[in-house]
């Protein structure tokens, strides 16, 4: 069965003489492999350029434990389509080029932050990616046309680019809501153990079969763990990273600034957690790794529960 035919068998074929929904052009592009030589290539140069860091954390949105990215591009949109509702109207030619000018500026760190998440993204979302990239840039070119043309007086193409530029815009906002809501990137991926774990004490294994120093694999119910015996200490997170599931008992333990708190670094994308609490040292993950208190009984039985 040839790649097209599987496809059309998994998702059932669309319906005769129907044009194709938006969001199946968006499905479509999550396999458009033609895609991948240019994907490499630009996630090679940002990779190479956006070394681990304090500025890369900022641009993930590490520090206010939400990606950075998707708020900020109510600036440049807000802007853009409030321009559009003043251009149907007479006299606001001075408040149409400011908001303009003003959206032109908030492209500019919403651009920054698209471009570090897109580059720690899987395949499929990175394809989408891309091509949502490349709309809102050509919405960003036509409105900087557009601002050149209004600011020497020719209004009438200035507005048009105006709308030309709001439509690529549009586009590219669409496939930036189907990355988010139909591919789940910046959600957070980590199994939400307040809805799946009861309350209380859980028994989960016996201490002696954890070796000291080396994280392994357990599960509690529904629940994969990350378990690390440290001396006398157990550490346990949920094991699904946060920001795209990577499996983080298959992951580096390293030390971070010199403290003494153990941390493990995600095998995926390099996402960087605190194994006392799941707390973000490095992105690109923003959302704190679940952690479970723990507790030796008599018998040697660990016991865990969700840390408040």
């Amino acid at each position: 069965m040839n790649r097209r035919a599987s496809r059309i068998f998994r998702r059932g074929p669309r319906p005769l003489l129907t044009r194709p929904r938006p969001v199946d052009l968006a499905e479509d592009l999550e396999q458009a492999r033609g895609l991948d030589r240019a994907i490499r290539t630009i996630s090679v140069t940002v990779q190479r350029v956006l070394r681990p860091g304090p500025v890369k954390d900022v641009l993930h949105g590490v520090p206010g434990g939400h990606p950075a990215h998707p708020p900020l591009t109510d600036l440049p949109m807000g802007c853009w389509i409030s321009a559009a509702v003043l251009d149907l109207l007479p006299g606001t030619q001075k408040a149409s080029r400011t908001l303009v000018a003003a959206g032109l500026a908030g492209a500019v760190p919403t651009a920054l932050t698209g471009i570090a998440d897109w580059s720690a993204l899987h395949r499929e979302q990175q394809r989408v990616g891309l091509v949502h990239a490349m709309g809102t840039a050509s919405a960003s070119l036509l409105y900087t046309a557009s601002l050149v043309a209004r600011t020497q007086g020719r209004d009438g193409t200035g507005r048009a680019l105006g709308y030309a530029g709001l439509t690529a815009l549009l586009a590219g906002g669409y496939l930036g809501g189907h990355l988010a809501f139909r591919q789940a990137a910046g959600a957070s991926h980590a199994d939400q153990v307040a809805h799946l774990v009861p309350l209380g004490w859980h028994d989960l294994c016996q201490a002696s079969e954890l070796p000291d120093g080396w994280p392994v694999h357990r599960r509690l119910g529904y629940i994969s763990l990350f378990v690390l015996r440290s001396g006398d200490e157990i550490h346990v997170l949920a094991d699904r990273c946060s920001h795209l599931a990577g499996p983080l008992h298959q992951g580096r333990m390293v030390t971070v600034d010199d403290e003494d708190d153990p941390c493990v670094v995600c095998p995926w994308h390099g996402s960087t957690f605190r194994v006392r609490d799941g707390s973000v040292v490095h992105g690109p993950a923003t959302g704190r790794q679940p952690a479970f208190e723990s507790r030796v009984q008599e018998d040697g039985m660990v016991q865990v529960r969700p840390m408040g």
